[in-house]
């Protein structure tokens, strides 16, 4: 139990809370069954019969339940048929557990665990039955929910003396708060959400635990703004004449209104004397970089230096050479021709030559440089700043906490950070999961961004429309346009463990690898798109002949691109317009968004093509249909959420720990997380240390093991 389900003490079991109830009779419907998942479902058996195999050695009993909305075959062997021979008889009824299987097409339950539910001589014996509601706990193979039921039984005791059991809890609400509110005690929400007599019950406990989830999770934020405020940092006013005048001087277009005001949101943070932590999201294309690069100039402008980090290489030199263009020979300072407010701006990678290392080395030692882009290389220890004033962190998800600490401790004073996200984030998991972080939202594109149609092509129930998407893509060609093709792996041995360890239940019902731009290649050379300049671009090509394919495919030398998600954040070829994402299920909801937005980024219209073998009304298919129909990212990072729970909210996603949000649904609680965030902020103003609130510090203590205060910390 504690390793399947993380439950190690009396409380952590106390506190896994039953994900639904059945009531009597009502439960999965039959007719409802989800395939390849761990089910329970309260049935009554409609016929049992032994058959024999092999001569006679083998035995197999086939029992067939049924719950008025449909039926399901459970099949037993060998040794395994004798108890349910004997108490699965017909009429009976028994709750069952198990994954759903099929066989012969039929849905099935192989060896299911079951229990039998009371023969019901008498009438109030059947009438307590039916009327209670059955808890059914979040269950794995090693422990199914009835397991879990007894055991948090045995903890709670009789029923009418649970108080007793749960008299010494901790409970992290203050007293003034949960009355304030309305809300019931915890030992009575603990009681009720386990043992309810009636819906309201459930009702009353889910509101009072939902407050403690959101209340602690953002009294720890709170104390994180509330630390990072007394931090010192060097404020960042930008010269009246320098650097970001000249480049804004330059620009052949205005910004965005989105754009200016952004930009001043920044500028006031970067003028303070404590470090700004702010999270800039925008949808792709959005302009982010342009933002980011006009905050770098202000630093530099103000005496400092700005450092860009990015999570590839392809990404960092994509970013250096857009940012030396949109600069011209403001980026040469100190050099023949370059301006005389210029700067240089250096790029800083792991594969590059030692003599061009050591010169970007030397240019930010000396504060010759004023702005750097590159990977993790620049956290390395060798890796001296003249004086580091803002660090920003391109695509958050991609770099590890330990990275932007690393950064950070570079500057003589905590620098000021950006953070960069073109995912769009809901505002309520925003104020959840970046908590400690101000938020600014880039949500119009700028102008000269064209629509980009997107469809799915069910390549198995309609081949017919993979023919006809080639021929788009040729189509596309011919009238001068580019196009990518996109797929989950890359095909060289290698990278099949891999593949093999992250399998999903759809790729086990399917049993089939994921395509691999290797082979696709060479199919569509062959085949599809015989004749046109096809290449290949994925992760583990040597660095110089990666940036060769995209420097080719940028000049329009290559027709077509087939590429792993390397292409995903960044790239920007206005004259590529198709776009064909195959095994399009294989990716998540915010990943599809972000590949479709490399394609549709000149004045010619965009195309999307998902290409998917799942079957209609699979919710892979489901997913897919969604992406087709909105280009609304914060609309489909609602999707993915939804789909995905929220991960352990507390940033952790990436270890894939479970989430830490047990009845907290963060898209559905968006008023209790903003009503939480605002008691938080009080008593922490309050009160930083906690002192009055023995209990909530605790709790606080008990949330943020030492992992996920590290977590925190390093914001």
């Amino acid at each position: 139990m504690a390793d399947h389900l993380d439950l190690h003490t009396v409380g952590d079991l106390l506190h896994h809370y039953p994900r639904r109830y059945a009531e009597r009779g009502e439960l999965t419907r039959l007719s409802d069954l989800p395939l390849d998942e761990h089910v329970t479902v309260v049935a009554q058996v409609a016929d049992a019969r032994v058959h024999t195999f092999n001569g006679g050695r083998g035995r197999r009993l086939e029992v067939t339940i049924t719950d008025g909305s449909g039926r399901l075959q459970l099949v037993f062997f060998g040794k395994g048929v004798h108890k349910p021979r004997t108490e699965l008889q017909p009429g009976t009824r028994a709750m069952f557990a198990g994954k759903v299987s099929v066989f012969n097409r039929k849905r099935q339950l192989a060896h299911p665990e079951f229990k039998t539910l009371g023969a019901g001589s008498g009438a109030e014996a059947v009438e307590a039955f039916a009327n209670q509601l059955l808890p059914l706990y979040p269950a794995c193979k090693q422990m199914e929910s009835w397991q879990i039921q007894q055991a948090v039984d045995t903890v709670l005791g009789p029923a009418g003396h649970e108080e007793s059991a749960l008299a010494g809890l901790i409970d992290p609400l203050p007293e003034s708060l949960r009355e304030g509110r309305g809300l019931t005690t915890l030992p009575e929400a603990l009681r009720k959400i386990h043992r309810p007599g009636t819906k309201a019950d459930i009702a009353t406990a889910r509101d009072r635990l939902k407050w403690d989830e959101a209340f602690v999770l953002q009294v720890a934020l709170a104390r994180r703004r509330q630390a990072d405020a007394q931090l010192p940092a060097v404020p960042r006013k930008p010269a009246p004449d320098g650097l970001l005048t000249a480049f804004d001087a330059r620009l052949p277009f205005t910004l965005t209104e989105g754009q200016r005001r952004v930009s001043e949101e920044i500028f006031a943070d970067l003028a303070t004397d404590h470090p700004m932590h702010r999270l800039l999201q925008g949808e792709v294309g959005s302009g982010k970089t342009m933002v980011a690069l006009r905050a770098m100039l202000g630093v530099v402008d103000a005496g400092g230096q700005a450092a860009m980090l990015a999570p590839t290489e392809v990404l960092a030199q994509q970013h250096h050479r857009s940012i030396t263009e949109m600069m011209g020979e403001l980026a040469e300072g100190g050099m023949l021709g370059g301006a005389e407010q210029g700067t240089k701006v250096v790029l800083l990678t792991g594969s590059m030559g030692a003599a061009a290392r050591r010169q970007a080395l030397l240019d930010l030692v000396t504060g010759e440089a004023g702005i750097v882009i590159g990977t993790h290389a620049l956290i390395e220890d060798k890796v001296q700043f003249h004086d580091l004033g803002l660090v920003v962190v391109d695509e958050q998800h991609r770099f590890g906490v330990e990275q932007r600490d690393a950064l950070r401790s570079k500057g003589k004073q905590p620098p000021h950070l950006l953070v960069m996200t073109a995912t769009p984030i809901p505002r309520t998991v925003a104020m959840t999961v970046f908590g400690d972080l101000e938020t600014s939202v880039l949500d119009q594109l700028p102008s000269g961004r064209s629509p980009i149609a997107s469809h799915v092509v069910p390549a198995k129930d309609k081949p017919h429309f993979l023919t006809r998407a080639w021929e788009r893509v040729r189509e596309e060609v011919a009238a001068g346009h580019q196009g990518y093709v996109v797929c989950p792996r890359i095909g060289d041995e290698e990278d099949e463990p891999r593949a093999a360890k992250e399998k999903s239940p759809e790729d086990e019902a399917e049993k089939r690898p994921p395509l691999a731009v290797v082979d696709v290649a060479e199919q569509l050379v062959k085949g599809p798109l015989s004749g046109l300049r096809v290449e290949v671009l994925h992760g583990r090509m040597q660095p110089e002949a990666k940036d060769d394919v995209m420097r080719r495919f940028a000049a329009g030398e290559v027709d077509v691109l087939v590429a792993t998600t390397v292409i995903e954040v960044g790239v920007n070829v206005p004259n590529a317009t198709a776009m064909v994402i195959m095994d399009a299920d294989r990716f998540g909801v915010s990943q599809l968004h972000q590949l479709r937005g490399r394609v549709g980024r000149g004045s010619a219209a965009g195309l999307c093509l998902l290409v998917t073998e799942m079957p209609e009304g699979s919710p892979a298919r489901a997913r897919l249909g969604a992406v087709a129909a909105t280009l609304d990212g914060f609309e489909l990072s609602r999707i993915d959420l939804e789909q995905r729970r929220e991960g352990d909210v507390l940033g952790q996603a990436q270890s894939g720990v479970r989430s830490s949000l047990r009845v907290l649904a963060v898209i559905d609680d968006e008023e209790v997380i903003a009503a939480a965030r605002e008691e938080a902020a009080a008593i922490v103003a309050a009160d930083p240390e906690l002192a009055g609130y023995p209990q909530l510090r605790t709790a606080l203590d008990a949330l943020l093991d030492k992992e996920r205060a590290e977590f925190l910390d390093k914001g």
